[in-house]
């Protein structure tokens, strides 16, 4: 199957593993759990449980939640509050966002060409951030 087509491609349970990469401090830190995508009456729900690793700290539950709505051209990204993060297109092998948060820049690739196994790829910078992050989504 090629790419996603449409934000409903997305929905259900996916196995989620991140791996993060820290520049500023030379630290790593691993992510390892799930992310479901339900539906809601505006699209999808995006929420990621897991355990957090990072380098020299104990493992920790983490969650994150988003919000994904469909737009003409592909999806756009909220924060759960309702607040834009980013938006990107679908129907190809890929697709970039940007996001910029005074005063750190963030930016994402999205890469779709193995799907329904994908990537998001993060690349944070800002004054006091300076780091990679890598998540590898699979059925």
């Amino acid at each position: 199957m090629g790419g996603p087509h449409s934000i409903v491609d997305f929905t259900g349970r996916w196995t989620l593993r991140r791996e993060i990469a820290d520049r500023q401090s030379g630290r790593h830190g691993q992510f390892d759990g799930d992310a479901e995508f339900l539906s809601d009456e505006d699209g999808l729900s995006y929420v990621e449980r897991g355990q957090l690793r990072l380098e020299g700290q104990g493992a920790m539950t983490a969650e994150r939640r988003y919000l994904w709505r469909a737009t003409p051209s592909g999806v756009a990204v909220h924060f759960a509050d309702g607040a834009a993060f980013h938006s990107f297109a679908l129907g190809g092998g890929g697709a970039e966002a940007a996001h910029w948060c005074d005063p750190d820049q963030y930016d994402v690739t999205y890469e779709f060409q193995h799907w329904p196994r994908w990537r998001s790829i993060w690349e944070v910078r800002g004054p006091r951030k300076d780091y990679r992050m890598v998540s590898v989504f699979e059925r």
